[in-house]
C-alpha cells in the first residue's frame, strides 16, 4: 500500500474474513482499498462496516478511475463502468467538435471525451439535479468545460450537436431484484431502470435525436448485451443509417452507433 492507513497483516485477515461473511466479491484487495483511503484505524473499520453492508467501495471512498481521470461518485450517480470506456472509444473515432451526453450522472463521458478534444463544445444534462451537481463538480476538478444542465432527456435543449451519447437506464424492471446488493440497493434506481422493458430510453433518445443533430451527426448508445438487435432497429427504423454493434473487451455487444443523414 502506498498510503493511507497500514493496518496489521492479523487486522488485515479479520478485515477480510467479515467481508467475506458478507459475500463481498473480494474481501482482501477490498479491505486493502479501503485503508488506502483511510485516515486511521477509526475510519477503516467505519468503512469497512459500510462494505460489509455492501456499499460500493466506489462510494466509500469517494472516487471511480474511469478512462483517464477519477470521478467523484455518490449515491446520486451511477458508478461509471469499465464496459462505458467501450463508447468513450467510440465517439473519439468519429469527427465531431459538439456533443450532448444524455444522462449524465458523473459526467463521466461528457469530461472524457471533452479532455480528449479540447476545442469541443459539450453539454451533459441530467434528470437529477444532484447527479448535475456532481457533473459539474467533476468537470471542475478535472479541468474541463462542460455545461451541465437538469432537464428530462432532450428538454429544454435547442441546438443541435454533431454527436449525441448516452448510458441511459437500460435494466428491465423484472430484473431489479437479481442484480448485486451494490447496485440494487445503493445505486439510483433511475439511472437502472427505465422500470418497464428496458427499452424505454432508447426509444425517447431515438425519436428526438434526429431534431438535435446536425446533418451526418451520429448518435451512439451503451446497451445492455442482449438489447443490441431491439436498439438497432430503433435507429433503423428513425432514418439512421452507417449502423454498427461494437463489443466491449469481454466480446459482449455494448454499443449502437448511428449517422443521421448527410
Amino acid at each position: 500500500m502506498s498510503g493511507g492507513f497500514r493496518p496489521d497483516p492479523q487486522a488485515l485477515r479479520l478485515a477480510a474474513a467479515s467481508l467475506r461473511a458478507a459475500a463481498v466479491a473480494d474481501p482482501l484487495g477490498d479491505a486493502r482499498r479501503l485503508a488506502e483511503h483511510a485516515a486511521d484505524d477509526a475510519a477503516w473499520q467505519a468503512a469497512l462496516t459500510a462494505r460489509a453492508a455492501r456499499q460500493p467501495v466506489s462510494q466509500i471512498i469517494g472516487g471511480r478511475d474511469f478512462w483517464k481521470h477519477r470521478f467523484r461518485v455518490t449515491r446520486d450517480t451511477l458508478d461509471p463502468r469499465p464496459e462505458t470506456e467501450t463508447l468513450v472509444q467510440a465517439a473519439l473515432d468519429l469527427p465531431w467538435q459538439t456533443v450532448l451526453d444524455l444522462g449524465t450522472g458523473t459526467g463521466a463521458i461528457l469530461i472524457s471525451l471533452l479532455a480528449e478534444r479540447p476545442d469541443a463544445r459539450g453539454l451533459g444534462i441530467d434528470i437529477s439535479p444532484a447527479a448535475a451537481a456532481v457533473a459539474r463538480e467533476n468537470a471542475a476538478r478535472i479541468g474541463v468545460e462542460a455545461r451541465v444542465i437538469v432537464g428530462d432527456w432532450f428538454a429544454g435543449v435547442a441546438e443541435r450537436f454533431d454527436l449525441i451519447v448516452s448510458n441511459p437506464p437500460y435494466i428491465a424492471a423484472g430484473e431489479m431484484a437479481g442484480l448485486a446488493p451494490e447496485v440494487r440497493d445503493w445505486e439510483p434506481a433511475a439511472a437502472l431502470t427505465d422500470g418497464g422493458d428496458g427499452l424505454g430510453a432508447y426509444r425517447a433518445i431515438v425519436a428526438g435525436a434526429a431534431a438535435h443533430l446536425t446533418p451526418g451527426g451520429h448518435l451512439a448508445v451503451e446497451t445492455g448485451p442482449t438489447q443490441a438487435a431491439a436498439v438497432t432497429a430503433f435507429f433503423g427504423d428513425a432514418g439512421f443509417g452507417a449502423l454498427r454493434v461494437i463489443a466491449d473487451l469481454d466480446g459482449r455487444d455494448r454499443v449502437v452507433l448511428g449517422r443521421f443523414g448527410g
